[in-house]
Formats: structure tokens, sequence, C-alpha cells
């Protein structure tokens, strides 16, 4: 069974995507340059607004999760799983991380990218704010 979730956001002068373990997509607007997960601002939707069943699925222990981004031309897939540890009870910030840790933050862990293994071309367009950012997150259990 496949449940999808898509959203939207934007590119920031500060987006830099250079940590080593995480990325992050939040819904604020602002950005500074200690945030160096961050890939995206302005989300039009946070974890805890994600419909319930792709929420259920996702904390299955044998889901595996699929988060697409296509910004400027520019697509890149990132892998992970899910968890019976992940909560979707942040209302701005979801968080990918390569580690099994899971917060309310956390929609995926063990993924297979960070935001350093990001296209650099793509975190190159999403410095600029008119880059508009489409993130598609299947889940498959």
């Amino acid at each position: 069974m496949q449940f999808v979730e898509e959203l939207f956001a934007q590119g920031h002068p500060n987006i830099l995507g250079t940590h080593r373990m995480t990325f992050e997509i939040t819904k604020d607007h602002e950005l500074s340059r200690r945030g160096d997960c961050v890939i995206a601002v302005n989300a039009t939707k946070g974890p805890g607004e994600m419909l319930a069943e792709f929420k259920r699925a996702c904390m299955q222990e044998s889901s595996r999760i699929t988060m697409r981004l296509e910004a400027a031309g520019i697509f890149e897939t990132i892998q992970g799983a899910g968890s019976p540890n992940l909560s979707f009870a942040h209302p701005n910030e979801m968080v990918g991380r390569k580690s099994s840790y899971a917060s309310d933050r956390t929609i995926m862990i063990r993924a297979n990218k960070a935001a350093c293994d990001l296209d650099r071309r793509l975190m190159q367009a999403l410095r600029s704010p008119q880059t508009k950012l489409t993130v598609r997150i299947c889940v498959e259990i």
C-alpha cells in the first residue's frame, strides 16, 4: 500500500545545505546562516498537518519512504525508512536523518542522503527566494 503527501517550499539566500547527517524543510520564513541542514523555507505544510493515514503508514517498522525534490528543473531523490518512534508532531519543521534518531520533527530515518549529499546545483538554485521547490513524499508499507 502506498500513501503520498505533496507540499511546496521556496529558497532563501541563507540556504547552505551542508549538514552531514540531516536535511530540513521548514514552514518558517526566515533562516540564519547557522541552519546548515535547511534546504527550503516557507513550506506549505508541516509534519503535524499531514494526513493521518500517511503518518500511520510512516510509523510502521517496515515502511519505506521516498522523497522527491524538484526545483529549477533539477530532480533529487532521498530514500529512508519509517519507524514507530516517529510522531509527526512538530508544526513547522520536517527533518530527514541518516541516523535512527527520532524526534517530533523527524519524518524519515536511515536516509541515504543528508543536506551535504544533495545536488549542489539544487542547493545553489535554492539560494534564491524566487526558486520554488516541489516536495513529493511517498511511503510504502
